[in-house]
């Protein structure tokens, strides 16, 4: 690996180490020259797949960086290889060089001391950075600097108006409406990413969004919290797709699954997917996407690099220039992803600039993700 300036060495040595030098920014492009980034991030959505392809095109050509998109199905296997080459003692060279994360797999990699940095505030595309937005807090878990903001997520679901006049626009309206039409309504299996955003927002709104849900979870609490929870998916799943023995395996599956007519409701985490798939002609010009009348669950989800990342240098470079306003825009237009942006408004343009968000409800704490995920498998994993 080529040497990487100073301040950042000292970084990668001190997990609390000062943030990086904006000012040897220029070294720091010059290190990352010809260096392959392993990038870990979810392969399961063709338009992020092709705009991942558009970056790693841009990176070559202005930077001579190569982008590798490694294709997972959900973070946590990155998590639990990062986990074991800690372990086993890898303190460089590690086959991670950048990663797409946040909530629980974020607060994992933070308290085993596995992410490099302080660097975010460091970059220099920082500036156009919106930090009226939650963007130094993951899951109410302070980033430290150590996580760069990518994009906002918000929970919404996908339907056909020719096809549903009146969605339901609350959990208890959606099982009243499972129960009158069996088997047309769905979730991803969890643990996937947008399976247990579901059951977060289903318990957020069965719980009339308790204050401890914000807290790390207690054995008492939890066992009060969620059962209602329980209950509900009791209830839903007779009536569920497949009679809820078998569930979709991420956002793409509820969409086709939605085009095909097998289901009423697809769900996503990007408010403007429905636009990217009516320009692809994934979906009928007719889907339409809608927060329930509380608020559509709400995050950031950020870029980091693994303390033991062979390539940081070009890590750093195309994180930063994933944040200009050039990709941010082109990331957020709604023929392409549509994605919205963590940038100013004024920083974007085309249809990125024009985004409004549904309203909005915070995540739980990390540790209350895991909990429901556990016991969600032991109820109806097998």
């Amino acid at each position: 690996m080529k040497k990487i300036l100073t301040a950042m060495a000292m970084a990668v040595a001190s997990f609390t180490a000062s943030a990086v030098n904006v000012e040897n920014w220029q070294q720091i492009e010059a290190d990352a020259a010809g260096q392959d980034v392993y990038f870990h991030a979810w392969g399961g959505n063709q338009e992020i797949n092709r705009y991942l392809a558009w970056a790693k095109s841009e990176l070559k050509r202005r930077y001579d960086v190569n982008l590798n998109h490694v294709k997972v199905t959900d973070i946590t296997e990155t998590t639990a290889r990062l986990i074991a080459e800690k372990a086993a003692g890898k303190e460089q060279g590690g086959s991670v060089d950048m990663v797409w994360i946040n909530g629980e797999n974020f607060k994992s990699l933070k308290d085993n001391k596995l992410l490099f940095g302080p660097f975010a505030g460091a970059l220099p595309s920082w500036q156009y950075v919106d930090t009226s937005l939650p963007v130094t807090v993951d899951f109410s878990e302070p980033t430290d600097g150590l996580e760069a903001p990518w994009g906002m997520g918000q929970l919404v679901f996908i339907y056909d108006e020719e096809e549903l006049a009146n969605p339901p626009r609350s959990f208890a309206d959606m099982l009243n409406y499972a129960k009158a039409n069996p088997n047309r309504l769905s979730y991803p299996r969890p643990p996937e990413f947008h399976g247990t955003s579901f059951l977060k927002a289903l318990l957020i709104e069965l719980s009339g969004n308790d204050p401890r849900l914000q807290h790390p979870v207690s054995e008492a609490d939890y066992a009060q919290i969620t059962a209602p929870l329980w209950a509900y998916l009791d209830a839903f799943h007779n009536a569920a797709w497949r009679g809820g023995k078998q569930f979709p395996a991420g956002t793409a599956e509820t969409l086709q699954l939605l085009d095909d007519g097998q289901i009423d409701l697809a769900v996503t985490f990007n408010p403007n997917a429905v636009y990217a798939a009516h320009a692809t002609g994934n979906l009928a010009e007719s889907t339409k996407a809608y927060a329930m009348e509380s608020g559509a669950l709400s995050n950031i989800h950020y870029l980091a690099v693994p303390w033991n990342a062979n390539a940081k240098a070009g890590a750093l470079v195309a994180i930063n220039f994933l944040l200009s306003p050039e990709a941010q825009s082109r990331k957020g237009n709604i023929d392409i992803w549509g994605d919205p942006s963590v940038l100013k408004a004024e920083f974007l343009s085309g249809s990125a600039k024009a985004h409004e968000a549904f309203k909005s409800v915070p995540e739980t704490h990390p540790s209350w993700q895991s909990a429901i995920e556990k016991e969600w498998l032991q109820r109806y994993g097998s």
